[in-house]
């Protein structure tokens, strides 16, 4: 045997006796104390919680109206690609005005695939429908929404990420939508931040980039492609471009993360001044994706809300069924604009 076989040997031996020891021991097991080492096996329940228990699908004129445009004019919804819990209150919607629809555009097949996502992944997914800006902005005008999210697949396979077509699809909302709020939900165009400020400088009102977990857990639960780092640079300079932009951005919790890590998460985000944050459950989606770590209780949610609030978020919704899209008309109408309508008066009764 060679002393370069011999040498690769001992260092896989080595690496494997590490793990070994810096992982949970038989008496660990026992105890159900993993704590600060690796764990092989979630000790999620098997049963889902209450508060986790989903309502049916409403059958509603808002949610049948949208519902039959997307089919007819073969758009897509995150909503109903990644099985949003929340499809019956967003869709829904107590009136038109504060319905909330997400859109995801440039088709249903990403490029990427995050071991959380439900959806469609290929290298080379099919081109790009130059009728959908169009199509997407003429069912928007007919619903009469207040709010309107749009989101995308990764397409790392062209050259912009999909940035052209996602501010080409926000200028025909406007065109024909022009009171209506919209919020961009993009991915991080493979660092590209001319891309980031094609999209920022298109007209849109939010945007949203997730981070999606704590910086320690990113290489185990996002595509390899997606770092935390990157993802803060993409809302730091959508920032840049428009300092008084509206930024967002979405953990789930339940895969692992620790309190430190939140805070450590959040306070890297003020430090780029954003604006929204958002908590919510992950839920697996099928057996073939990552399993819950645990299902963590609403006390928690609320205790990561107070965090951030005294951190000095403009806005935060944390919930076990709180998506990063959800009910976003009515939380921010009613919670950033008319915070911004009261300054307004304010400065007129001054004047």
């Amino acid at each position: 045997m060679s002393k370069r076989l011999l040498r690769s040997t001992h260092v896989k031996s080595k690496i494997f006796h590490d793990r070994l020891a810096t992982g949970p021991s038989f008496q660990d097991f026992i105890q159900s104390n993993i704590n600060g080492k690796t764990p092989l096996e979630s000790p999620v329940p098997a049963r889902l919680p209450n508060w986790l228990r989903t309502r049916s699908i409403p059958d509603s004129d808002n949610y049948k109206r949208i519902r039959r445009d997307l089919r007819g004019l073969g758009l897509h919804t995150v909503c109903e690609e990644a099985r949003c819990p929340n499809i019956s209150e967003c869709w829904g919607g107590s009136s038109k005005s504060s319905a909330t629809a997400t859109i995801m555009l440039m088709g249903d097949v990403c490029t990427r695939g995050c071991r959380f996502c439900s959806v469609k992944t290929s290298n080379t997914p099919p081109p790009l429908n130059p009728k959908e800006p169009v199509n997407t902005a003429q069912a928007i005008a007919r619903w009469g929404l207040g709010y309107i999210v749009l989101t995308s697949v990764d397409r790392d396979d062209l050259k912009d990420g999909g940035a052209a077509h996602f501010a080409e699809t926000i200028i025909e909302v406007k065109k024909r939508s022009p009171n209506i709020l919209i919020e961009a939900l993009t991915g991080d165009f493979g660092g590209q931040l001319n891309s980031v400020a094609t999209v920022v400088m298109s007209g849109l009102d939010v945007f949203a980039h997730n981070l999606e977990t704590v910086e320690a857990l990113t290489p185990h639960v996002r595509d390899r492609r997606a770092t935390f780092r990157q993802s803060l640079r993409v809302l730091e300079y959508a920032k840049i471009c428009r300092p008084n932009l509206i930024t967002k951005t979405s953990f789930m919790l339940g895969i692992g993360e620790t309190e430190e890590e939140i805070k450590a998460a959040l306070e890297e985000l003020r430090k780029i001044n954003v604006d929204i944050v958002t908590f919510g459950q992950y839920m697996r989606p099928t057996k073939k994706h990552m399993k819950v770590y645990e299902y963590v209780h609403p006390d928690t949610f609320e205790k990561y809300k107070k965090m951030a609030e005294n951190m000095g978020f403009m806005y935060i919704a944390s919930g076990p069924l709180v998506r990063s899209s959800y009910k976003a008309g009515e939380l921010f109408i009613e919670n950033v604009l008319r915070k911004n309508q009261q300054k307004s008066m304010q400065k007129e009764f001054l004047n």
